[in-house]
């Protein structure tokens, strides 16, 4: 059976773009643009949730579920919600190193603070934190600085 061979370029087609600079990513856009809008919210939304339940959990420490344990996983999950569309709202309007640092240190803080539910020491949390921002730092800025010119624009 015979196929047809990919050319240059890849599956490009009008309204496949990425970026601030209009670069074409080459791949197929397999959604909508109403399905990238729900998906903008619903990724938090559903991330909060699952972060909410695991803190309070985390904060339960295996005993009976109460109506403090069950609010205070609804009101975190509440703020990372808030603070996960905030973070992907402004981030990427900042320069690169700023870009990185901020979801990184959104990344540490959670990660932070899921910890110190379980009881552990204020130190500890914030060295897991610290450590974790760091790492995530990292990986986000060497992502941007290869992808991306001084500007912010994509690198084509």
């Amino acid at each position: 059976m015979a196929h047809a061979a990919p050319t240059p370029g890849g599956m490009t087609g009008p309204g496949n773009t990425t970026g601030r600079s209009g670069f074409t990513s080459g791949l197929p856009d397999i959604f909508d643009a109403r399905v990238h809008r729900v998906a903008k919210v619903a990724i938090p939304v559903v991330l909060g949730l699952v972060y909410g339940y695991w803190a309070a959990a985390n904060r339960r420490g295996g005993g009976p579920i109460t109506g403090w344990n069950i609010l205070f996983g609804f009101v975190t999950a509440l703020a990372f919600i808030v603070l996960c569309l905030a973070v992907a709202r402004f981030a990427p309007l900042l320069k690169r190193e700023l870009h990185s640092l901020v979801k990184s240190g959104f990344a540490g803080a959670a990660l932070g603070f899921l910890y110190s539910q379980t009881g552990e020491s204020v130190l500890r949390s914030a060295a897991i934190g610290l450590a974790t921002t760091a790492a995530v730092f990292l990986v986000f800025f060497y992502r941007y600085y290869t992808r991306e010119d001084g500007e912010g624009n994509r690198i084509r």
